[in-house]
């Protein structure tokens, strides 16, 4: 699977843009601001329905502008084209399509056409709060799993209404039990079944995850990602009945799935207060990779690699090193941000990987260069 063109009109910086792309390595180089990341977004829209950055879509429209498209064309299994679009008018509904025919819902997209993010704010993932977590296994799991989501939404949706619920007996003081097991027992089956699944995700992740970050490190020391979720002690129903007072006293549900937490440590040691730059650094580019590897076992082809400016602070021998396991057939299509087009002219120069790099300025791409080699087995 591999994204053969794209289209942009009125996207963040861009007026219109129209692309072909490498199927392996699509490079593009440009100083910082002049909108090589907003590329790779318009890119992760056309997989999840929304940016990886700022999740307000009518703030994507192109200043002055009354609407924004992004059309791509997807090639995978060896059929006909796909063609995705996604269409938004300021104030109006998003509208999100696949040839020609528009989703109902937009979940109905998701894990059509999976996608790994790397970018330099993914080490929120560590220095962040526990929903950062949550919602990055979420959508790691949804990618391939359409029934979890399902019960992602089911969940959500109860909880909000069981949160309301626990308010209002709260501001008019009184309580109804049977009201509130009604909202339990709609939240009971799918906290089970998300818990059984994030469980089964963590435990298929972890020696991926610890082969990359031993490749990336270059080194062999003892990191681990934990999860944690009261349900390993509990079932659902009886966490409820435990904590019944103390959600009485705080107007919302204290404890469930949507508390659980992922743990990140090296050395034994939590990542967030004991890992340097470098090792969290490092901690977050195994994690997603890691993703990549474990994605396309369970769907069966490569997802496409996003890599937004991570050669900042590495040095050129690893800078090569990543380009090189990137470049080989374990991967699929990757798409690569960097400020320093000598860095990545350099690396071409020893390695006859099919690329095609491209220069951005202020709103305009232009080819630089393609070669359509082989990476050498």
């Amino acid at each position: 699977m591999y994204l053969k063109k794209l289209t942009l009109f009125n996207f963040k910086n861009y007026r219109e843009v129209s692309l072909t792309f490498s199927e392996k390595l699509n490079c593009f180089t440009g100083r910082n601001g002049v909108g090589k990341t907003n590329i790779l977004d318009a890119i992760h829209y056309l997989s999840f329905t929304k940016s990886y950055f700022n999740l307000v879509d009518n703030l994507n429209i192109r200043h002055g502008e009354d609407y924004f498209a992004i059309h791509g064309q997807f090639q995978r299994n060896g059929n006909g084209p796909d063609d995705v679009s996604c269409i938004l008018r300021r104030n109006q509904k998003k509208q999100f399509r696949i040839n020609t025919k528009d989703y109902d819902r937009m979940a109905d997209h998701i894990g059509e056409f999976p996608l790994v993010m790397v970018s330099p704010y993914d080490r929120d993932l560590i220095n962040e709060g526990s929903e950062l977590r949550r919602k990055y296994m979420d959508s790691v799991i949804s990618q391939f799993d359409k029934f979890y989501l399902d019960d992602l939404i089911t969940y959500n949706k109860s909880l909000v209404q069981r949160n309301a619920l626990l308010k209002d007996f709260a501001d008019r003081g009184y309580f109804d039990r049977t009201s509130l097991e009604i909202w339990d027992e709609q939240m009971a089956g799918p906290a089970a079944r998300i818990h059984s699944r994030r469980h089964a995700f963590i435990e298929g992740f972890i020696p991926v995850f610890r082969k990359y970050f031993e490749f990336i490190s270059q080194g062999r020391e003892d990191v681990n990602v934990v999860y944690n979720s009261d349900l390993y002690q509990t079932s659902f129903p009886e966490l409820l009945k435990f904590n019944l007072q103390r959600d009485l006293a705080a107007r919302y549900t204290t404890a469930g799935i949507h508390k659980d937490d992922l743990e990140f440590t090296i050395g034994g040691y939590p990542v967030k207060k004991f890992g340097s730059q470098g090792q969290q650094k490092s901690f977050v580019l195994a994690i997603k990779l890691a993703q990549f590897d474990y994605t396309q076992g369970i769907k069966g082809y490569k997802p496409i690699l996003l890599l937004d400016d991570i050669f900042d602070k590495l040095d050129s021998d690893r800078v090569s090193q990543l380009i090189h396991l990137v470049g080989e057939n374990s991967f699929g299509q990757v798409f690569i941000t960097d400020t320093q087009p000598e860095r990545i002219n350099k690396i071409f120069e020893s390695k006859t990987i099919d690329h095609r790099i491209f220069e951005v300025i202020s709103g305009t791409v232009e080819v630089l260069g393609n070669n359509d080699g082989i990476l050498p087995v």
